[in-house]
């Protein structure tokens, strides 16, 4: 395979036909040799695509240096893509030096959380004394009422730690999360499409992509989860070629040593407790304890294993599949991720649990002992019911939260960036905070939360397309896909009624980039497809990368809040709907 496009068999799931001898093979014993049909290993786990010799010759690289680059490039090829996103995100990270959008509620819960172990009650004003003081101020005594786990608000306040309790200090970590973001989707594209140059795509992708960038640059909750969710989907990526791997060594081989289907051997084959699923589970648990919208990708992720499970025995010749999977693999797959994830999630609460339960600790800490006494549920611990009491209370406001909000938005918007989120605003006079002293007016100065709007509306198509290839195809990498799209967008549409954002869509956009990169993959054309039809693929993606590229580059402005005069920043509002 010499192509950089995605080429991996679509069919590598179906079950084996039955290889009866052919009439060529019969006459080997006069010797005849006939050639040798194909080999299940590479059914189980497909070769990565080799850069082409010709793609080196024509850039004049030497042999000997063109082999290094291309066994290194499956690192190297991500690193790079990783560091391009690094410096787009650490850039000028404190500014604005202001407290934006909903960083007002979670940088103050994180130095609150790091420091006394639960959210603390702040005065209306100490914004502006903690920006006016460097963070220099006295926490509150008083607990607050929080909806929203610890997780995330201590991975916000280990930044705050290392740097100090200001803008570049509570947006640090989530900075970081976003840059390692972009390296786990390089590699996860790499493997599910045995493409680096498609892997590298979609970390690229990602990598200008408006949405990613500022969510990447503000202290909220949900770059955090996107960071845990993206982590545990290439844990079970890992995890499922290292079990296919394991099938296809303990499969036999026949005399020209090409390995075979074996029905009892796919029956009855053990895979072992398989670490990289409990390293998941520990992820998504982490995932639910940033927001409770991981629940979902719990779900979505725990069956979409088990049904890979099914698909290699398969491969590997099972007569019967769903009972071999049932008895060897379903049992250790449940306890790796169900009860991992619980006690991941209830773990994050130690804080909150070790806190004094007599009215100076976390919000419901003593709950158990004032109005939680009595009833038939008191023969558990104090700290236990009071935390189900609190969980209970979380749940109801989460689920009949509806107060209106200026960017609220309804689910069906959001896949075409209907409603972006404006997290800051300002309207600086010429001469005043980088507005140009001839602009002949005021500037605007924004942080917009919205995906770049040619990369988000080339998703609409490539979500499509992977639907396609998954139900007509049968193609696993565009369930895969599908899979974490779904789980991240479908569940909001049961919560219309509810005050939602269109910045929720973060967590399924890795999906998206890797959605794209499949399209593009595609556009570009199998390896055996004329020199014309690849030219002319290969164009057709170009141009299309190239034109979110510059779309990136435009709304560039509105991504890093800089000053520009406001007839610029109207001639960037294409919808009514963005303003």
């Amino acid at each position: 395979m010499t192509s950089t496009a995605s080429s991996t068999d679509t069919r590598q799931d179906q079950a084996p036909q039955d290889r009866r001898p052919s009439w060529q093979q019969r006459l080997r014993r006069f010797g005849y040799t006939a050639e040798a049909g194909g080999d299940v290993r590479e059914r189980l786990v497909p070769p990565f695509v080799a850069p082409s010799a010709r793609m080196w010759q024509v850039l004049g690289v030497p042999g000997a240096l063109a082999e290094r680059v291309t066994r290194w490039s499956g690192w190297l090829g991500p690193l790079l893509v990783t560091l391009v996103a690094g410096v787009m995100r650490f850039w000028n990270l404190g500014s604005p030096k202001k407290v934006i959008f909903d960083e007002t509620y979670y940088a103050k819960d994180a130095w609150a959380l790091v420091h006394r172990g639960f959210e603390l009650s702040w005065g209306k004003n100490v914004d502006s004394q903690i920006l006016s003081s460097n963070g220099h101020v006295a926490l509150p005594t008083d607990a607050a009422y929080v909806v929203h786990p610890p997780v995330g608000k201590y991975v916000i306040g280990l930044g705050e730690l290392m740097f100090g309790f200001d803008p570049f200090g509570w947006r640090f970590m989530t900075a970081l999360l976003g840059t390692l973001s972009v390296l786990i989707v390089c590699r996860v594209g790499r493997r599910i499409f045995r493409s680096t140059f498609l892997g590298c795509l979609a970390g690229a992708l990602m990598t200008v992509d408006g949405l990613a960038f500022v969510m990447a640059r503000t202290a909220l909750l949900d770059g955090v989860l996107m960071f845990f969710v993206l982590a545990a989907f290439a844990c079970l990526v890992l995890d499922r070629d290292r079990a296919r791997e394991k099938l296809a060594a303990a499969l036999p081989a026949d005399s020209y040593g090409l390995v075979r289907p074996d029905a009892h051997i796919a029956d009855t084959l053990r895979l072992g407790w398989r670490p990289y699923r409990w390293l998941a589970g520990l992820l998504l648990g982490l995932a639910i304890g940033t927001k409770w919208n991981g629940l979902f990708f719990l779900i979505a992720f725990g069956i979409m294993t088990v049904l890979w499970d099914v698909g290699s025995r398969k491969v590997a010749g099972a007569r019967r599949p769903y009972e071999a999977v049932l008895k060897y693999d379903l049992g250790i797959a449940f306890l790796a991720m169900v009860p991992v994830a619980v006690v991941t999630y209830f773990t994050s609460w130690i804080g909150w649990i070790l806190s004094p339960a007599d009215g100076t600790g976390g919000y419901y800490r003593n709950w158990a002992a004032t109005d939680g006494k009595g009833g038939s549920w008191t023969f558990l611990p104090d700290w236990w019911r009071s935390l189900i009491h609190y969980e209970h209370e979380v749940y109801e406001f989460n689920v009949g939260l509806s107060s209106p909000h200026t960017y609220m938005s309804n689910p069906w918007s959001w896949i075409v960036d209907g409603r972006p989120v404006s997290y800051f605003y300002e309207s600086p006079t010429p001469g005043t905070d980088g507005c140009p002293a001839d602009a002949g007016g005021k500037c605007a100065r924004e942080v917009l939360a919205i995906g770049t709007p040619l990369l988000w509306w080339a998703a609409c198509f490539a979500i499509l397309y992977v639907l396609w290839r998954w139900f007509f195809r049968r193609d696993w990498r565009a369930g895969a896909i599908a899979c974490g799209i779904a789980a991240g967008y479908l569940p909001w549409f049961n919560y219309q009624e509810r005050t939602i954002f269109f910045f929720y869509t973060i967590v399924f956009l890795p999906f998206l980039c890797l959605a794209v990169a499949m399209l593009i993959g595609a556009l570009v054309g199998p390896p055996r497809s004329s020199d014309t039809r690849r030219v002319a693929g290969a164009t057709a993606a170009g141009v299309l990368v190239l034109l979110i590229a510059w779309n990136f580059i435009y709304f560039w402005p509105l991504y890093t809040g800089t000053s520009i005069p406001i007839d610029e920043w109207r001639s960037r509002m294409w919808l009514d709907t963005w303003v």
